[in-house]
């Protein structure tokens, strides 16, 4: 199997990833935090030093700031939910994923408006608009850092900038950037960051994590056990605890570790510059078949490793199923982000989307060409 659909998980994950977690499994496979055993021990080591390794990811300084999650759709429910109370304004943009639109959707009901930015036809928002969608009560912006759909990167650094010239909350949903792209959560003035573990990050499925800025108050969504403060019904307020109730994915998080840890080890300006280097050539051959439209950015400029695209006269779930039976992985449809193909004019019939991981390689692409055109003729 080629597979193409890093957006969705990467695969495969350095051995490291697994070796760590079968370790676990094997010899400490205890629950962090809950007892006074060495077991218990060891799995509280382990589950710090992912956290450090995220935070010096992230430019994080205090790595209890960073909160364990299932997704980063579980870290945006947190976020957006924790932070928005009735009346409050929101602005985000028609590229977003469903872990933010449907959160925003159900929050209708408590009077919260959102303002939806557009983009221009390679996927960016005018940060002049930006500005102007300010009201009094706007509480926070949520931008999709990288589009799981066509790719496009926008700029945080800038629209953080503007967020905490206006005193608000930055959100950023880095699902697709994350592992991937620098982010530095001070330069970029991000408030709460989301993050997956088994996209970019090279963990299991399952992980995932918020970073939550010093000073930032949300709001609960579960309670419980924490192995803190367990004399008191009350949940504790401090970090990473008022987050954290129940037992932690243990294994994942130790997984994770090894797969930022593999990042950290090759650096993450040469992951980027593979990936760079993939989907320009991938770009530069699907541009000599006149039968494919590619949606949004034509070049590497400015986009991740996430390229939309349809063949003439052929439903996207058809092409995606003729390229299976080849031996090739593709996401077909909507990838969860319904705005955008409004904007792109794909409503009715999806895209077809590759997406590119660091252990692809030039001659999958060249055997990915070969198909398409053995599919279109």
């Amino acid at each position: 199997m080629i597979y193409l659909d890093n957006a969705a998980t990467t695969f495969p994950k350095p051995d490291k990833v697994y070796e760590e977690m079968f370790d676990y499994m094997k010899t400490y496979a205890a629950n962090p935090g809950r007892g006074a055993h060495d077991m218990s021990i060891i799995a509280s080591t382990k589950v710090l030093e992912t956290r450090q390794l995220i935070g010096n990811l992230f430019n994080i300084e205090d790595p209890f700031n960073i909160i364990f999650t299932s997704n980063t759709t579980d870290s945006l429910n947190i976020a957006i939910k924790g932070i928005l109370k009735k009346g409050d304004h929101v602005i985000t943009t028609v590229l977003e994923h469903n872990s933010v639109l449907r959160p925003l959707n159900k929050l209708k009901s408590n009077e919260v408006t959102t303002t939806f930015l557009g983009m221009d036809e390679n996927g960016n928002i005018s940060l002049s608009m930006l500005k102007r969608s300010i009201r009094k009560k706007t509480k926070a912006i949520i931008i999709n850092h990288a589009s799981n759909v066509i790719g496009t990167i926008q700029d945080i650094e800038k629209i953080g900038e503007i967020a905490k010239a206006k005193g608000i909350i930055f959100i950023v949903d880095a699902a697709q950037s994350a592992g991937v792209i620098d982010i530095d959560v001070k330069r970029c003035h991000i408030d709460l960051l989301a993050f997956p573990g088994h996209k970019g990050l090279l963990g299991p499925q399952g992980t995932g994590g918020l970073f939550i800025a010093p000073g930032i108050k949300l709001e609960t969504l579960k309670e419980g056990g924490t192995g803190s403060n367990s004399h008191s019904l009350d949940q504790p307020d401090f970090l990473p605890d008022r987050f954290e109730s129940g037992t932690l994915n243990t294994p994942g998080i130790v997984g994770l570790g090894q797969g930022i840890s593999y990042i950290l080890d090759e650096g993450i300006e040469n992951i980027r510059k593979k990936e760079e280097a993939l989907t320009d050539t991938l770009l530069s051959e699907i541009a000599k078949l006149p039968f494919i439209k590619v949606y949004g950015n034509k070049s590497k400029v400015n986009r991740c490793a996430v390229i939309s695209f349809n063949i003439e006269n052929m439903d996207s779930s058809l092409l995606g199923y003729e390229l299976n039976k080849r031996g090739i992985a593709v996401r077909t449809g909507y990838h969860c982000a319904p705005l955008i193909h409004k904007a792109l004019g794909t409503t009715n019939f999806g895209t077809v989307r590759v997406s590119l991981g660091y252990f692809n390689t030039f001659l999958e692409i060249e055997l990915l060409i070969k198909a398409l055109k053995e599919i279109y003729i």
